[in-house]
């Protein structure tokens, strides 16, 4: 299996993670707007990450780096996975062991924070969470959807690690 992905140009590599970021903020859209679930601050951060790990991950695949740049998108995306994940491992936890009084929720919209508060105020009520975000709306095989985001961000920055320091290069399995 590994020698199998060793074959694979990284381009191929990126593209992946280009369509599984691009799936998963349409299923999160998706959820959205077809079931009518709201997302909440940090569902929107995490929506961010993905995003952002999409646009890299495209970017990556259209210009086909080798050696070097293979690293640096790889330590790009590996970065916004950590980051993304990070605000995933926060909401799972409050899913998880949710305080006794839910947290009033500022209205609950992250333009409204960024928009109404300097941003040194603005994130620490983002990353403080709500009553919202410890609220679990939808779940698959017992995991919420913060817990699937976890999921992805740690196979996301599985896969950029193992490009950036793990592959074989080309050059190295032919010698």
């Amino acid at each position: 299996m590994t020698a199998m992905l060793n074959r694979l140009p990284s381009r191929v590599l990126f593209a992946a993670m280009f369509v599984a970021s691009a799936s998963l903020i349409a299923f999160g859209l998706a959820l959205q707007h077809a079931v009518g679930l709201e997302p909440c601050p940090m569902c929107i951060l995490q929506r961010y990450a993905f995003v952002t790990i999409g646009v890299v991950a495209l970017i990556a695949a259209i210009h086909g780096p080798v050696g070097i740049g293979v690293r640096v998108y790889s330590l790009l995306i590996a970065g916004l996975a950590i980051a993304g994940g990070s605000v995933s491992v926060r909401q799972s936890i409050l899913q998880r062991f949710p305080a006794p009084e839910a947290a009033n929720c500022m209205a609950g919209d992250l333009d409204f924070l960024l928009g109404n508060f300097p941003l040194a105020q603005a994130l620490p009520k983002i990353f403080a969470g709500t009553g919202d975000c410890a609220k679990v709306e939808w779940s698959l095989l017992g995991l919420s959807i913060a817990e699937w985001a976890l999921v992805w961000f740690l196979l996301f920055v599985t896969t950029a690690a193992w490009l950036a320091f793990f592959r074989k290069r080309a050059a190295a399995a032919v010698a």
